[in-house]
C-alpha cells in the first residue's frame, strides 16, 4: 500500500528523514506522541494520525545509541504529508543523502512544513531551508550552530519554535511538546494532553517555554529567572549588558534584579561572576593553559581582574592540582586561599594517598570496566550485547533490528 493510500483518511500525517547516527529519542517521543493520539487508550492503531520513515531505499538507518530503524516507505511525493520533519543526531557523523536533501528541496517547494528536531536543524540549515527563519537549538549545540551558520537567527533559550512553515525544536524530551503542539492543532487539545499523560508527561509546553536551567546548585521556579540564567550562561565569556539581559526576558532591569535575588538569592551579575569564576576553576585544575588564556576565556579583561574577583589565588588552585588524594582537596585549596593551601599541604606530608590510590585509567582500581559503543566500530554492537536473529517490531509499527 502506498504512503499515499494509507494516509489519506489520516488527520495528521508526518514523514521522518532519519540523518545517520540520529537520536533515538528524538524519534522515539515524537512518534508515540503520535501513536498515542492516533487511537483510543494505547492500540496504537494509526487511525487519526499516520507516520512514516521515509528514504530512497529499504536498508536500515542507524541510531547514535547502535540500534537500527528500518524505513516504511520510500520518498514519493512529499504532498502526501502534513509535515516532513529530519531527525539529528550526532554533529560528525549525521550528514544526510542527497536523496534525502532532494526530497526535502522539494517538500519545501511545495509548501510542505519541515521541521528539525535534535541536530536536525542543522541540516536544514546545510540545505539552505532555513533563510530569514528564526532557530531553535540546543543549549548544548548553540555555539556550533552560530559557528556553521553565523547569518542566522539561533535561540537556545525556548523548547521549540515556528518560524510560519518551519519548524526547529531543541531536541530531547522537548521533542513530544512539539508533537503535541502538532496534535493540538490537528486533533484537538484533549488529544494531545492524553499523549502526554500515559507518558506521564505534564500538559502541553509552550514553545516558548525555557529549556533546563544551568548545570548549577542553584534553581529557580521562575520561567523569566531561568531564561536569564540560560542567556547568562551563553554569554559567560564576554560582557552581557543588564539592559539587554533584561530585554529579552521582557521585563525591567531593576525588576530583574528582584527577580534573582527572591529566587536565588544573588544579582545577575553576581550570578553571572559566579559561572566565570566556576568555569575558571575547572580550566584552571584540568588544563595547563596559562591563567592570563583562562582568565581572559571566561570574560575577564585582565590577569589581574581574575585575580581580584576569585576568592583564591591561581597559585593555590595550581598547586592543589600536585597533590595526589581526594579530589575534594581541590575545591578545599580553592576556597581556603594561598596561606591556607600551604598550611593543609604541609599538615599532609607524608600521607600520598588520602582516600585511596589514584585511578589509573578508565578501569583503575575501584572503577568497574565499562563497555562503550561508538558508530566507527567496525562490526555491529559490542560483543557482550546480544542481538536477536530477526527484526523486532515496536507498538509504532518500526522494525527494529
Amino acid at each position: 500500500m502506498s504512503a499515499s493510500a494509507a494516509t489519506a483518511r489520516a488527520e495528521l500525517r508526518v514523514g521522518f528523514v532519519l540523518a545517520p547516527n540520529f537520536t533515538m529519542l528524538a524519534l522515539s517521543a515524537f512518534v508515540d506522541t503520535l501513536r498515542l493520539a492516533a487511537d483510543e487508550d494505547d492500540w496504537s492503531r494509526p487511525i487519526h494520525c499516520d507516520w512514516r520513515v521515509l528514504s530512497d531505499d529499504t536498508r536500515p538507518v542507524r541510531a547514535s545509541c547502535g540500534l537500527d530503524v528500518t524505513p516504511t516507505a520510500r520518498f514519493g511525493d512529499p504532498r502526501d504529508f502534513d509535515y516532513i520533519v529530519v531527525v539529528g543526531g550526532l554533529l560528525d557523523g549525521s550528514r544526510i543523502s542527497r536523496a534525502a536533501g532532494e526530497f526535502l528541496r522539494r517538500a519545501a517547494a511545495a509548501g510542505v512544513p519541515l521541521a528539525g528536531v535534535c541536530t536536525g536543524s542543522f541540516a536544514l540549515a546545510g540545505l539552505g531551508l532555513l533563510d530569514d527563519r528564526r532557530v531553535c537549538v540546543s543549549w548544548f549545540h548553540h555555539d556550533d550552530f552560530a559557528s556553521r551558520f553565523p547569518q542566522l537567527a539561533a535561540s537556545s533559550t525556548e523548547q521549540f519554535i515556528e518560524d510560519r512553515d518551519r519548524l526547529t525544536c531543541a531536541g530531547g524530551t522537548s521533542v513530544m511538546h512539539l508533537a503535541a503542539h502538532l496534535v493540538a492543532r490537528h486533533r484537538g487539545r484533549a488529544a494531545a494532553a492524553k499523549a502526554l499523560r500515559i507518558m506521564l508527561e505534564d500538559l502541553p509546553r509552550a514553545g516558548d517555554a525555557p529549556q533546563p536551567a544551568p548545570v548549577d546548585d542553584l534553581s529557580s521556579d521562575d520561567a523569566r529567572v531561568r531564561r536569564a540564567m540560560l542567556l547568562i550562561e551563553r554569554h559567560a565569556d564576554g560582557h552581557f549588558p543588564l539592559d539587554e539581559l533584561a530585554r529579552e526576558v521582557g521585563v525591567s532591569p531593576r525588576h530583574l534584579g528582584r527577580l534573582f535575588q527572591h529566587q536565588i538569592g544573588m544579582t545577575p551579575t553576581a550570578y553571572a561572576m559566579r559561572l566565570r569564576l566556576r568555569r575558571a576553576r575547572e580550566l584552571l585544575e584540568k588544563t595547563r593553559q596559562p591563567i592570563v588564556d583562562i582568565a581572559m576565556q571566561c570574560g575577564f579583561v585582565s590577569n589581574s581582574h581574575f585575580s581580584r574577583a576569585a576568592s583564591a589565588t591561581c597559585t593555590a588552585i595550581r598547586r592543589a592540582r600536585r597533590v595526589r588524594g581526594d579530589p575534594r582537596l581541590v575545591q578545599g585549596f580553592a576556597r581556603r586561599g594561598t596561606d591556607a593551601a600551604r598550611k593543609r599541604k604541609r599538615r599532609l606530608a607524608g600521607r600520598r594517598f588520602i582516600a585511596g590510590p589514584p585511578s589509573r585509567g578508565p578501569c583503575g582500581q575501584g572503577q568497574r570496566p565499562i563497555a562503550f559503543f561508538t558508530p566507527a566500530a567496525a562490526s555491529g554492537l559490542p560483543s557482550n550485547v546480544v542481538t536477536p536473529s530477526s527484526h523486532l517490531s515496536s507498538s509504532a509499527g518500526l522494525a527494529l533490528m
